[in-house]
């Protein structure tokens, strides 16, 4: 039997291959399983790690994983997650994002796996009530994205009743950036996060940058989001990983900075960064949409020991835009 290996789902994605690799260059065992419907093989750039080609929901191919590699803890990634989409596709959703993950569940009870970490969101809140949005806040999704996290959420919490399993359930807010060697950034396909639909105007690839709603009550009347750099967001999926691993309890928490940025402010940083004008329409509310979005990240810190180190949204903007302008040009193959 090899040595005790972590297995990462999902982990040829944006998040997960920054993850990936940070746990890495900790020295762990790796063990990657993706599909590669939407991840890249190019994101996985460390040598030694372990790949296999499949999907969570397949028994066969989940089994295989388990009995040949001594896994002793899941990093889960494995997700659809467009909002817009899933409000169109619910039925995609809920089985991708919450019934195939039991088959991979299923496998650690029968190997006695006992330690998950997940890839959750800030989308399990539904509408703010108040803001800093904190963990006690009620769990009311408002598309069928955000449900079908909390769904696996709230079946993780049950296998901790029913057989010991141990789980953190990591709640981001907006994961943002580039590596700062720009060999692996953010390659989604159709792209819907800010900070890179902003770029791509820029590089010709797309036309206009469209603001939904100007009439919000923010300071500047556009929506307020926490933006947490990816690089903080893999360090918190390794002292989750640790913390799991050294006993320690299930916990659900978010990962953000506390800081609130609008629209526009983001559009100016990626001006100043670029030295170039956005293309801006200015548009009416998406339904939704709530005005602020920021997160109280204290419980992460208490129980993990994290905290978002890279809050200047300028590095954020600076190490996309050299994503954008290095190895995404023709570097990833699908």
């Amino acid at each position: 039997m090899a040595d005790p290996a972590i297995l990462v789902t999902g982990g040829a994605g944006y998040i997960g291959s920054y993850t990936l690799r940070h746990l890495a260059s900790q020295g762990r065992e790796l063990v990657v399983l993706d599909n590669f419907v939407s991840g890249h093989h190019d994101a996985i750039v460390d040598e030694g790690v372990t790949v296999v080609e499949g999907d969570m929901g397949d028994a066969e191919v989940v089994e295989a994983v388990f009995s040949e590699h001594e896994i002793e803890a899941v990093v889960h990634f494995s997700a659809y997650i467009n909002v817009g989409e899933s409000v169109k596709e619910p039925l995609k959703y809920y089985d991708n994002n919450t019934a195939r993950p039991l088959t991979l569940l299923a496998a650690m009870q029968r190997h006695g796996c006992k330690v998950f970490v997940l890839s959750s969101t800030a989308a399990v809140y539904g509408e703010p009530e108040a803001i800093p949005l904190v963990e006690t806040h009620p769990l009311q999704p408002v598309n069928p994205y955000g449900w079908s996290k909390l769904m696996l959420e709230q079946i993780l919490r049950d296998c901790g009743s029913g057989w010991g399993l141990r789980s953190a359930c990591l709640r981001y807010f907006n994961a943002s950036g580039s590596s700062g060697d720009g060999l692996i950034g953010e390659d989604h396909d159709p792209e819907t996060h800010l900070i890179p639909r902003i770029l791509l105007t820029l590089t010709g690839e797309a036309e206009k940058m469209t603001v939904f709603g100007t009439d919000y009550d923010t300071p500047d009347g556009t929506c307020l989001r926490d933006y947490i750099h990816v690089d903080d967001l893999a360090k918190a999926h390794a002292m989750a990983l640790d913390h799991l691993m050294a006993g320690g309890e299930s916990v659900a928490c978010n990962l953000g900075t506390g800081v609130g940025m609008s629209v526009k402010e983001i559009i100016k940083a990626a001006e100043e960064v670029t030295g170039q004008k956005v293309p801006v329409e200015y548009g009416a509310r998406r339904e939704g949409d709530p005005a602020r979005l920021v997160a109280d990240p204290s419980l992460a810190k208490d129980v993990l020991g994290w905290e978002a180190e890279k809050k200047d949204v300028r590095e954020m903007v600076e190490s996309a835009w050299a994503w954008m302008n290095g190895p995404r040009k023709g570097h990833f193959e699908k």
